[in-house]
């Protein structure tokens, strides 16, 4: 049953009374245009699953409303001009003072508690401590009660929607969203993914309708119609972009119990959202920074907007010269142009700007990590992964894996200034594993997949292991942009095989040749030597029956060389390859990304075929 099912606006001319009267008289009759009915079990918070809206273009009679000489303000007007106050104390690295500020309110005022519990969140996110993981929950649903207070008390003789309720329904959409997200993390059961999921439904239904609500004729504007609009967009976008980058298998499932999502329109959406100068648009701002930078080179092809996210970026660094999450983004956006040696000193500048967060601190020193792996530079990218490892728990394997790869990469004499040997390191890797949502990060997994060998009394060692690890991190897109980084990689991989050449074969001989090969014909096509790197492509698929441990590298090597055909123009030829990497190959390390991949570059071989014209759909 949808949340929405009719909407209709009455207009009357007549004094703010007889308004009041007359809208009383419409809510009561049985044909009332604002009737609501409404989901209530104990088990489940109530889902609003028909919904009619009516609002009178007399503003006096909303609660909530501010006369047009604007000598009274609402409520809600306050508590937004005050939150926008805190969030700007945040973005300045004012960061106690900002939570302060939000603290004292979030028991009454449903922003204040919704921007206290979203701060938190980000907080937990980056940290990955089960304390604040668990904090955050708990802050979360103590927003979405004070949002649940503001909310309509909907009957089936139910009266209009006010300003403030409107609101309620876009703040408590936003608190499920997150609450969902923290389950997920928290969690380790099923029956915790299965709320997970009604929370996500239940969000996304209340988004969808509010998007009808903007898009009717019937809806008035209120005092902050620009707030709420911010909103609507923020989630309806949020949705539609991540919807849309789900591997197809996926998307199938979600798509069967009503879920649907479009990629443009949902950067559509944020883009409006970010425009505006709204209590939100900094959240929109922030998620097109992360697709642009982030999730397009994670989960995609590497071909994120990088001059959207310097547009983006621009008026807020230069407001916050100092905020240490834009110097974050500005040290990102250098790097994935490939200016190594500047965004570098952004990642330390950001740093520098602030002691209060160290999770800023913390992310820093990953994108720091991968700089100087992209440069060779194995001693600085072992410090920082050094570093992570002692202050950091997203992922203790991980960082130790790192540590032992970067150690690998050097002489023996140069690992004894560090006072720790790669065999140690690559053996404490199974003993860090760790659970998150009942089960194993997938780079956790992988690291652990790889430095089983390294068990054995006499272990046989790994060719290259930071760069196979740069691969599945999308790094040789980054270096793909300059030549110098590109080539001095690719010497890297010819000293490789050389030695796998001069060493005795052994049972992961083909293994190794080939994560060689796949490297080598990454850094060749970057290089623009495209038939030399088909041919590496090939013949990792040419050895397929032949390897022993490391699958991935085949469903891998037909998405790379898809990749290259599409780059050529050959746009039949690279479906063909890309289907068969997503419909012939299961159960092997990092499929889930592999396939996020594999979707994009899918949805950019049709977008060509259709002359990259794409028309949006409603959410």
């Amino acid at each position: 049953m949808s949340f929405i099912t009719n909407w209709r606006r009455s207009v009357k001319k007549n004094d703010s009374k007889m308004d009041a009267v007359q809208a009383q008289e419409l809510s009561d009759s049985p044909n009332s245009p604002s009737r609501v009915s409404v989901i209530n079990s104990p088990e489940l918070d109530p889902v609003i699953t028909d919904f009619k809206f009516q609002l009178s273009d007399n503003q006096d009679a909303l609660e909530t409303t501010e006369p047009s000489n604007g000598c009274l303000r609402s409520d809600l007007s306050v508590d937004l001009e005050d939150c926008m106050a805190a969030l700007d104390l945040f973005l300045r690295n004012d960061f106690e003072e900002a939570q302060a500020r939000l603290r004292s309110r979030t028991k009454d005022s449903m922003y204040h508690a919704l921007t206290y519990a979203t701060i938190l969140e980000m907080q937990a996110m980056m940290t990955f401590e089960p304390e604040h993981i668990m904090a955050a929950g708990n802050t979360m649903k103590e927003a979405q009660a004070v949002c649940q207070r503001h909310r309509k008390k909907s009957s089936f003789s139910s009266k209009n929607f006010t300003e403030e309720e409107l609101h309620a329904e876009v703040c408590y959409a936003e608190c499920l969203l997150q609450r969902a997200a923290l389950t997920f993390l928290q969690d380790e059961n099923m029956i915790s993914f299965i709320k997970g999921g009604i929370k996500v439904r239940n969000s996304y239904q209340t988004y969808k309708e509010l998007h009808t609500v903007l898009q009717s004729t019937g809806y008035t504007h209120g005092d902050n119609h620009g707030h709420f609009e911010g909103g609507v967009k923020l989630g309806v976008g949020a949705f539609n972009l991540m919807i849309s980058m789900l591997p197809t298998r996926t998307l199938r499932l979600l798509e069967f119990v009503g879920f649907s999502g479009n990629k443009e329109f949902g950067l559509q959406q944020l883009q409006e959202g970010s425009a505006e100068n709204t209590f939100r648009s900094f959240l929109c701002n922030m998620l097109l920074l992360c697709y642009h930078t982030f999730m397009s080179f994670i989960l995609g092809t590497g071909e994120g907007d990088v001059g959207d996210a310097e547009k983006l970026l621009q008026p807020y660094l230069k407001k916050y010269p100092k905020g240490s999450i834009f110097l974050f983004f500005a040290g990102r956006i250098e790097e994935i142009k490939g200016n190594l040696d500047a965004a570098i000193n952004r990642f330390e500048e950001c740093c520098e700007a602030q002691q209060q967060w160290k999770q800023f601190h913390h992310m820093c020193y990953w994108e720091l990590m991968w700089c100087f792996t992209y440069k060779r530079h194995w001693k600085m990218a072992y410090f920082y992964a050094d570093l992570l490892s002692k202050e950091n728990s997203w992922s203790k394997a991980t960082y130790a894996y790192m540590k032992a790869a970067y150690l690998s990469m050097l002489t023996k004499d140069d690992c004894l200034t560090f006072g720790e040997t790669e065999l140690t390191l690559f053996r404490q890797v199974p003993g860090l594993k760790q659970k998150i949502a009942g089960k194993s990060l997938p780079t956790e997994k992988f690291a652990i997949r790889k430095a089983r060998r390294y068990l054995a009394e006499r272990p046989i060692p790994l060719p290259a292991p930071p760069l196979e690890m740069m691969y599945i991190w999308n790094g040789y897109t980054v270096i793909g942009k300059h030549k110098d980084l590109t080539e001095g990689m690719l010497k890297t991989l010819d000293e490789a095989q050389a030695k796998l050449d001069s060493s005795p074969r052994n049972e992961f001989t083909i293994d190794d040749q080939c994560l060689v090969s796949l490297l080598r014909g990454l850094c060749l096509k970057h290089l623009g030597h495209q038939e030399e790197a088909e041919h590496y492509f090939t013949l990792v698929l040419c050895n397929e029956t032949q390897i022993k441990y490391d699958h991935y590298l085949v469903p891998n090597a037909l998405l790379e060389h898809g990749l290259l055909c599409l780059e050529q123009g050959r746009n039949d030829e690279a479906i063909k390859l890309l289907e068969t990497a997503k419909q012939n190959y299961k159960n092997y390390s990092m499929e889930s990304r592999t396939h996020f991949r594999i979707q994009a570059a899918l949805h950019k071989a049709k977008s060509t075929g259709e002359n990259g014209i794409h028309v949006p759909s409603s959410p």
